[in-house]
């Protein structure tokens, strides 16, 4: 698997602004809702009740807010640049300006983890998260995340 394999060219927003956390979840909701055929309510009340479990802040300006949902099939992602970093209580403290957002299928596969993990370790490097950083467009966005 790979990140292309759940993340397409036009799930990358750059410079999205959002005032917190909640707002953010919130955009990332509406913007898998169409995907899915599933309203956003019902993906940002999910995607709440994880984050009530513990941030999905990973830390470094990261999080990778996640949940499983019954109408997901296969994974699917939405990524986001923030205009402005906002406080996502990451476990280091830091204020996130990249999430990525990830709506697995309920029943356990090793697919799930996969994909959280590609994610996390693309998300882990200083360099990777220096070019994501400083690209302009949602293309070479894309392009960077998924080499």
């Amino acid at each position: 698997m790979k990140i292309s394999d759940f993340l397409l060219p036009t799930d990358v927003i750059i410079d999205c602004r959002a005032a917190n956390k909640h707002q953010l979840l919130q955009k990332l909701a509406h913007k898998a809702a169409p995907t899915l055929g599933l309203p956003a309510e019902t993906i940002l009340s999910e995607l709440l009740k994880r984050e009530e479990l513990g941030s999905t802040g990973v830390g470094g300006g990261v999080a990778i807010p996640h949940t499983r949902l019954a109408a997901v099939k296969k994974p699917l992602g939405v990524v986001v640049r923030m205009k402005q970093p906002i406080d996502f209580e990451a476990i280091d403290g830091q204020a996130v300006d990249i999430a990525v957002l990830l709506l697995l299928p309920a029943s356990p596969e090793a697919d799930q983890l996969v994909a959280l993990a590609l994610v996390a370790r693309k998300l882990k490097s200083a360099e990777t998260l220096t070019l994501l950083r400083s690209i302009k467009t949602p293309a070479d966005f894309y392009a960077a995340l998924t080499d």
